[in-house]
């Protein structure tokens, strides 16, 4: 057997992800924020790269007086001679940010300010101020008795006298330990409230969740209609009382959508946002600099940041024209829903919108990913236009549709005898919509519309 060095040419094709197309695919799934963040670090890192700034803030500094054209005689004459202090316009409105931020207190600071007015000596504030500080967003104490105990160096019944105390505070129910406790502290603070009531919030709450009227009103040798005030009434109180305290801000979540379709004389219009697509220029200071610096190692610099800059420029040039050509393809395939609301969705598919725009399946999901579009109708989030079709009479229809179709069922029924799940496929097949018992289950709990045993009343 013969051993040997070859060299053989041979040509063959692969795809090869460059740090080039790796970064345009980054950026085109980012969404707002994330983009903006990118373009910010990208700004920082390359001198090169600017931002253009806002059409309004160009208006503004073009109504800016001159310095060279400004009347110094008459600046000086508006001072007065002995303070040299320009005289103040008592009509002037002025503005500061205080004017334009607002403050909520927390649910933790509203009952301090309430301990602070109870009379307690210094040991009975400090397991108060401990109690507090381990109550939840809901209004409910995290802490057991017995922690608290060990923690403030003092016994179980002075940890309860004091928790009594503020559970007597507002919001009614706040310092509870569970659902019950939170409900009977509602109740104490009422006057003429029912035993009933009473029994059962403190015997029969499951019952009383999962709607078993007619076993409770057997229990308790009342009226089923009684039985319902009672449900009623029970429902009107607070399950979690500090719910309406600000938490600061962190669940606190705002939707700039990426683009608008606007409806101008009959015709739908597409406009993108900048702002979610900022335009990015290069620095004109470091353009001149690398055309006319005698030195060779800046002007390499700058070439390679140059390129950087235009390639990044390139990049988001191209991702705005793919989430253009995608609205433009959701708009072309949903153009009823633009008209007559959700009633009117079709069944789509990324696949035929990446047909219609001869672009592969994984770009237009890319694109459609974290994107909100403002519409007419309101702001909607670019995948909520794609939906599975079932068989109708006409042909198909979206699951939107259908949805839209149970709730209204569900919104007209009677309240004494709530459809089931099978008389909701029933209706439905009589409008020409064929959908099975279970999936009108499926569809019913995604909407969280509760079952018919649930909805059921009895008065």
């Amino acid at each position: 057997m013969k051993l040997g060095f070859n060299i053989l040419l041979e040509q063959s094709q692969k795809l090869i992800m460059t740090p080039k197309l790796r970064q345009a695919i980054q950026l085109l799934q980012y969404n707002s924020l994330d983009l903006n963040d990118y373009l910010k670090h990208k700004i920082e890192e390359n001198p090169l790269l600017e931002m253009e700034s806002p059409l309004y803030e160009v208006e503004k500094a073009q109504e800016l007086p001159d310095e060279r054209e400004r009347d110094w005689k008459e600046l000086v004459e508006e001072y007065d001679d002995i303070s040299y202090r320009q005289p103040v316009d008592k009509n002037k409105v002025e503005y500061n940010y205080e004017a334009f931020t607002t403050y909520t207190k927390t649910l933790k600071e509203y009952l301090i300010e309430q301990l602070n007015l109870t009379i307690m000596d210094d040991k009975a504030y400090l397991i108060g101020d401990y109690i507090i500080q381990n109550i939840d967003e809901n209004g409910y104490m995290d802490a057991k008795i017995e922690e608290i105990v060990e923690e403030t160096k003092s016994s179980p019944e002075e940890v309860e006298e004091v928790l009594k105390i503020i559970q007597t505070f507002e919001p009614l129910g706040v310092g509870a330990r569970d659902l019950k406790e939170c409900l009977l502290i509602q109740l104490r603070a009422k006057d003429d409230i029912d035993p009933a009531i009473i029994k059962v919030i403190d015997d029969h709450l499951d019952d009383l969740a999962c709607n078993r009227m007619v076993k409770l009103a057997k229990e308790l040798n009342i009226d089923i209609s009684k039985m319902q005030e009672i449900c009623d009434y029970i429902r009107t109180l607070e399950p979690k009382p500090g719910r309406a305290f600000s938490d600061g801000g962190q669940h606190v979540k705002y939707i700039v959508p990426d683009a608008t379709i606007e409806e101008i004389e009959g015709e739908f219009v597409i406009i993108l946002n900048d702002i979610t697509g900022p335009r990015l220029n290069i620095n004109s200071y470091y353009r001149n600099l690398l055309k006319n610096s005698p030195d060779d190692k800046t002007k390499d610099f700058l070439s390679e940041r140059l390129d950087s800059a235009l390639w990044i420029i390139k990049s988001i040039e191209q991702r705005r024209q793919t989430i253009y050509k995608v609205i433009e393809s959701i708009l072309k395939f949903q153009s009823d829903f633009f008209k007559k609301g959700e009633k009117a969705l079709v069944p789509l598919t990324l696949k035929e919108v990446a047909d219609d725009i001869d672009m592969h399946e994984s770009t237009v999901s890319r694109a459609t990913n974290g994107k909100y579009i403002q519409t007419p109708k309101g702001v909607y989030e670019l995948k909520f236009f794609f939906s599975s079709g079932l068989s109708a009479l006409d042909g198909e229809i979206s699951s939107t549709s259908i949805k839209l179709a149970i709730k209204q069922l569900i919104e007209e029924e009677d309240p004494k005898k709530p459809l089931s799940d099978q008389k909701i496929s029933d209706r439905l097949k009589d409008k020409g919509y064929f959908i099975s018992r279970r999936t009108v289950a499926k569809y019913r709990d995604e909407l969280n519309i509760p079952s018919s045993s649930m909805r059921k009343r009895y008065d």
